[in-house]
């Protein structure tokens, strides 16, 4: 993880549901002013308005021509960065319900989608220099080998299956982890694999406090003196 000292970098967290990706990204973002970029949240952002449309994943024609209206923008809330659809921020009581929990995976799985989002999320990168942020933190399942293959830190979270629906339940959610695990690593674009030289770090047996610490170890050593 060693490398000369950056202005500004670019950090990439894969990794299964509740592996840790975002509590760990938003500890990051808040201690080193980085910009927090949940790649999630677009595809569930998009699941949703697929859904109040009536477009089924099933239907990739309507999908194909869906896409291009959907006039994709970025709105800042804090040190997050949330999608604009139309104009509009799909609420988060919206792309966390149970019906978009179970399709998700399924149009995230679209080559047309993930092609479609592809521009938007490297161009994250854009909206954390322009507002003055030191990096951006991405999460998601295919940063490190697709979004950002070059970016200064790659890290992937992974814990065991019950730990992680444990973890749902306790914030109140059901999740699929299973199921979502399946189809995530056997979409046949981007799959969620540990991209080659990144660091992976099992959280199964540790606390969130004890994942960001050995993130943050690698982040501050890249990281330039304020």
């Amino acid at each position: 993880m060693s490398g000369p000292t950056k202005d500004f970098v670019i950090v990439a967290i894969d990794g299964g549901a509740a592996s840790g990706k975002s509590t760990s990204a938003r500890a990051l973002s808040e201690r080193f002013h980085l910009l927090h970029v949940d790649t999630g949240s677009f595809y569930r952002g998009i699941t949703a308005e697929f859904l109040r449309r009536g477009v089924a994943a099933t239907d990739t024609d309507t999908v194909r021509g869906s896409l291009a209206s959907l006039a994709l923008a970025t709105r800042l809330e804090g040190r997050s960065a949330r999608m604009e659809i139309g104009g509009r921020v799909v609420p988060d009581a919206e792309i966390r319900s149970r019906e978009v929990n179970d399709r998700v995976s399924h149009f995230a799985a679209l080559p047309d989608v993930r092609n479609a989002l592809l521009a938007y999320q490297r161009g994250q990168a854009g909206v954390a220099r322009r507002h003055g942020f030191k990096g951006v933190v991405m999460e998601g399942r295919d940063i490190g080998s697709v979004i950002f293959p070059d970016a200064d830190l790659r890290f992937f979270l992974q814990a065991d299956p019950v730990e992680r629906a444990r973890r749902r339940a306790s914030e109140g959610q059901q999740d699929s982890i299973v199921e979502r695990d399946r189809l995530d690593s056997s979409r046949k674009t981007a799959p969620l694999a540990c991209p080659p030289g990144a660091v992976s770090i099992d959280t199964t047996h540790l606390t969130p406090v004890e994942v960001v610490a050995q993130l943050a170890e690698a982040i501050a050593a890249r990281l330039s003196p304020a």
